[in-house]
């Protein structure tokens, strides 16, 4: 195998395996710099070992290996500065059992780590923005250059960021385990803040030329999927990856050939993931079996629910979905899920019942310069044979949006008026 090749597989296995190493080495040093930088000195190792030796059978337990062993003596390089000879001669040999049948003991607790670390990373103590960079970096295994152009921010402010949220993790001595039973309900209700955060904005890009960013939606599934398998008894986790599935699952019908948006009833539902929605579905009524129909996420799931089992767009039940957006707006309050139920409206009774209701939204100044406000204005509009008016909201929404292909949308939308 040449050398190109041993490096291609060995940024593959990084890709997917560095933050297992990071959060392994994190529970060993309670210190996440430290984690990073032994995680790279096993990629070192590796790039200089392996085109000498070749490709390990199981590269990734021999990265794990690589980096716990120097994890270990990095453990006693302090001890030994502390001054604590004598407790480390009573400490057991943790080498030993490092390369013990080390796969199967990687598989056996690799869930509580990354877990430990997604909690840490999501810590309330740290700014929502902070929640979501240390997030895409230590689990998601992205750059911080990757971060900063997924967020369209300068690379230095999306360190800072990073640095700053590691720095009060250390000063405020956070654990690196699971939070206790009375304190879960925070800790959990911030990792799915992250999570759905991070799918949104790969699902409809706030910003940048591209319709959506799907590496971001991966990512967040991934970890639903990593959360759900260790909580499988909690209705919000349930409800949230229910969610993300069945909204991934149009990702395929969402663009048209040439990256332009195609808008939800303009959909081609063949181009849907049906196995996905499956699983989504699944996921769903597993979350109401538990009592969470209460829940914001199993609401919104089942909301993604209701498109997902309509094979055409007009056996779509609107009734039920704004009814839903009712319930949300009870559990959720929000401007932007009272635009969403009016949507739902429209769809089911018409453009007249809505209009009142938008109405109301736009005397909200937090709605003042959202482009989906301006956007239901023009579709209402429109239906209500107010052309002239509907043209002006629909070029108000274009201005506002941040995105280039919703921009091309609406003033697309503009002109056929």
């Amino acid at each position: 195998m040449d050398t190109r090749e041993i490096q291609r597989r060995l940024d593959t296995v990084w890709r997917m395996e560095s933050p297992r190493l990071i959060a392994r080495l994190a529970r060993m040093l309670g210190d996440l710099d430290s984690a990073e930088e032994l995680a790279q000195d096993a990629l070192v190792a590796a790039l200089e070992h392996w085109p000498r030796q070749g490709v390990p059978d199981n590269p990734a337990a021999w990265l794990m290996t690589t980096a716990q062993r120097r994890a270990i003596d990095l453990l006693r390089q302090r001890r030994l500065q502390a001054g604590k000879h004598e407790a480390m001669a009573h400490e057991p040999d943790h080498q030993g059992s490092v390369v013990r049948d080390h796969e199967r003991e990687v598989e056996d607790d690799i869930g509580d780590d990354l877990l430990r670390l997604l909690f840490v990373a999501c810590h309330p103590v740290l700014p929502a923005d902070a929640r979501v960079a240390l997030t895409l970096r230590l689990l998601c295994g992205l750059s911080t250059a990757e971060i900063a152009r997924a967020f369209l921010l300068p690379e230095p402010t999306v360190a800072q960021r990073i640095v700053r949220a590691k720095r009060t993790l250390a000063e405020r001595g956070i654990a690196f385990e699971v939070p206790r039973r009375q304190a879960l309900p925070r800790r959990l209700r911030s990792v799915l803040e992250v999570l759905y955060l991070v799918f949104n904005e790969g699902y409809a890009a706030s910003q940048g030329e591209d319709w959506m960013r799907p590496a971001l939606c991966d990512e967040a599934l991934r970890l639903g999927r990593v959360l759900a398998g260790l909580m499988p008894g909690s209705a919000a986790v349930l409800g949230l990856l229910a969610l993300m599935e069945l909204q991934a699952s149009r990702m395929n019908a969402r663009t048209d050939a040439d990256g332009a948006a195609v808008l939800l009833m303009e959909q081609d539902r063949g181009r849907w993931d049906w196995l996905q929605i499956g699983r989504g579905l699944a996921l769903l009524e597993q979350a109401q079996a538990l009592g969470g129909e209460a829940d914001a996420y199993v609401l919104q799931a089942a909301i993604a629910g209701c498109h997902a089992r309509a094979r055409r767009a007009d056996q779509t039940d609107w009734a039920r979905i704004a009814a839903l957006y009712g319930r949300l707006a009870a559990v959720m309050p929000s401007p932007v899920v009272e635009l969403n139920r009016t949507v739902a409206v429209a769809r089911a009774q018409g453009a007249q019942a809505a209009w009142p209701l938008l109405e109301a939204l736009q005397q909200d100044r937090r709605l003042a310069d959202y482009a989906p406000l301006q956007a239901v204005r023009g579709d209402l509009l429109e239906h209500l044979g107010r052309r002239d008016e509907a043209r002006t909201a629909f070029e108000r929404a274009a201005d506002l949006s941040g995105n280039a292909r919703e921009r091309a949308a609406l003033r697309a939308r503009a002109a056929n008026l």
